[in-house]
């Protein structure tokens, strides 16, 4: 059984002793107590577990960590630098975007990687690049709210949210 000794999550090089085939998901709340990462459905259905590899949003229940080896790993807890929050978490606050907030991680997750492809989304845009979150209170207004605030304020500052 292949085994995993190091990982880079948040921009630091994290040594652990995994076995390969375990979900990134475990890995990440079970050995490194990264616990903003949320456990939902376990069958990569409702994206509470999202994570950015490399960038890109990655449902960290299906995902083994094996297969993340080498890469970029982000969860919410790395997001933005310690006391400040990211453009995106701060819409999301200023929106209301949340109510139990249990899918708010993987939901803020899924936001930053699609303004990162798409910084002036439609609200179209922003259905299809969080399709498959699902927010059990039903916030999507708010969310969509959040993310349209989050990019007309990135756009006049002239940066990336």
């Amino acid at each position: 059984m292949a085994r995993i000794t190091e990982l880079e999550v948040n921009g630091t090089r994290r040594h652990l002793d995994a076995d390969s085939d375990r979900t990134l998901l475990s890995v990440l709340r079970d050995d490194l107590s990264l616990t903003g990462v949320k456990y939902g459905c376990g069958e990569g259905q409702c994206a509470a577990c999202t994570v950015l590899v490399d960038g890109a949003p990655a449902k960290s229940c299906l995902t083994k960590v094996g297969t993340v080896a080498g890469k970029r790993i982000v969860t919410i807890e790395g997001l933005a630098p310690a006391e400040t929050l990211h453009p995106v978490q701060e819409a999301f606050l200023e929106a209301d975007a949340m109510q139990c907030g249990w899918c708010t991680p993987g939901m803020i997750l899924g936001a930053v990687a699609l303004l990162a492809s798409s910084p002036n989304p439609t609200d179209a845009e922003i259905a299809t690049g969080l399709n498959g979150h699902i927010c059990r209170c039903g916030t999507y207004p708010r969310i969509v709210r959040a993310i349209r605030l989050a990019a007309k304020r990135a756009a006049k500052k002239g940066v990336h949210a």
